[in-house]
């Protein structure tokens, strides 16, 4: 699954859903444009094997540089908390579903380096020249992490002892 995070009202922080958008019709790829809470992802990923999230992060890089990281058994680095323009942002979600037990099996996240949060409806020019390469590294990720998922196997029922 694919989850693209962010708000179309403020500039650089739709990186995500609009990278989101470009990827809804790619066979086999479930994706989910998330314009609301970054708690609710714990709902949205719930009974998913693998998620790939992408969101804006401000981190002092250069603006657009991409970010990569595998949140699958590693907290998320330290500068990449505390970033969001949420209450409680990706990364904070991460390490809560992490604690409650809900964190789906593999979760890798993408984060964009953003400049412009004001209200605002077009990218800055850097975030804007990383979309389509950014797109194209979730959707080349999304599929490297379902080939790797294993077929659920059939539920068996408890065996009996022989009579």
């Amino acid at each position: 699954m694919v989850i693209g995070v962010g708000n179309d009202l403020r500039a650089d922080d739709a990186a995500g859903l609009k990278v989101a958008r470009r990827l809804r019709d790619e066979p086999g790829i479930a994706v989910n444009v998330h314009g609301g809470e970054a708690i609710d992802l714990l709902e949205l990923w719930s009974g998913t094997d693998a998620v790939v999230l992408v969101d804006t992060m401000r981190t002092g890089e250069a603006t657009g540089t991409i970010h990569r990281f595998d949140a699958t058994s590693n907290p998320v680095p330290l500068p990449l908390r505390g970033c969001s323009s949420h209450a409680i942002g990706v990364a904070e979600a991460i390490e809560l579903a992490r604690t409650l037990g809900s964190l789906p099996q593999q979760v890798i996240v993408y984060g964009i380096e953003g400049a412009r949060f004001a209200l605002a409806s077009e990218l800055s020019d850097e975030v804007e020249r990383t979309i389509d390469p950014l797109a194209d590294a979730v959707r080349e990720e999304a599929r490297a992490l379902l080939a790797r998922q294993l077929p659920k196997s059939p539920r068996q029922a408890p065996s009996r002892p022989p009579p």
